[in-house]
């Protein structure tokens, strides 16, 4: 595995199990599956899915996907899952049983229209959530910056909040990102008193790399772009493929 321009690879998942219980907390897109020219055409690995549950039973049930997909579209791309789901940067969790831990409102349909109608009048993709609203620009580069102010000027005008990543920008309700979604689950029977590990590729995943840290445990960046928060890194989707050992 290529080491992280700035931070170290972590020790391995094994060493760390020998020294007690670990709970993982995992983003889906660019640290699970490879990120895609749109949110639709993602390459999900046939084991993938099965994977994951081997290793949540591993853990005891000590593992999250947390997203910033909406767990309707995370569960077209894996099917039924036996695993805890934070989706919408933590908005909307479920339990393996489909309890809600927690769900948002809908964005106000003032606010989708407006994205919807920005999205159709300078080519941009609109990815309507069941709890957020997102545009995104891959397609457009150029167009960065005022689909930011777009965003972020709206997002204003409706006491929402945003969350921008790799060639996206989403409006969310205050207080829905995947560090309180590590704070929430962290506070259920399977996760307490197990070692908090964060793994993500973006820059939404600082937040749960933080609170990983807070709490005891660390974050793990995937790729090149540099992190504030994350203790260790990994290179690639196949480098955290190989760590899980999926």
């Amino acid at each position: 595995m290529a080491p992280h321009p700035r931070l170290p690879a972590p020790p391995p998942l094994a060493s760390l199990l020998e020294q007690g219980r670990v709970a993982l907390f995992l983003d889906f897109d660019g640290t699970l599956v490879e990120i895609a020219s749109g949110p639709d055409v993602i390459i999900v690995p046939e084991r993938l899915a099965g994977g994951l549950q081997r290793l949540s039973d591993r853990l005891g049930g000590a593992l999250a996907l947390v997203t910033g997909r909406s767990i309707d579209n995370l569960h077209q791309f894996l099917g039924p899952l036996q695993l805890h789901l934070a989706g919408s940067h933590g908005g909307h969790v479920l339990a393996p049983d489909e309890a809600a831990l927690r769900e948002a409102e809908p964005l106000p349909e003032p606010v989708t229209n407006a994205l919807a109608g920005f999205a159709a009048s300078f080519g941009l993709l609109f990815e309507r959530k069941a709890h957020g609203g997102a545009l995104h620009y891959r397609a457009r580069p150029e167009l960065e910056d005022e689909t930011h102010s777009f965003a972020i000027g709206l997002a204003e005008a409706h006491g929402l909040a945003t969350k921008a990543g790799k060639c996206v920008i989403e409006l969310v309700w205050p207080g829905a990102d995947k560090g309180g979604a590590v704070d929430l689950l962290i506070g259920q029977p399977p996760f307490a008193g197990a070692m908090p590990v964060f793994i993500g590729d973006d820059v939404t995943d600082e937040d749960g790399f933080a609170a990983c840290a807070r709490l005891g445990g660390f974050g793990i960046a995937v790729g090149e772009r540099p992190s504030t928060a994350a203790r260790y890194s990994l290179a690639s989707v196949k480098d955290v493929h190989f760590w899980l050992d999926l």
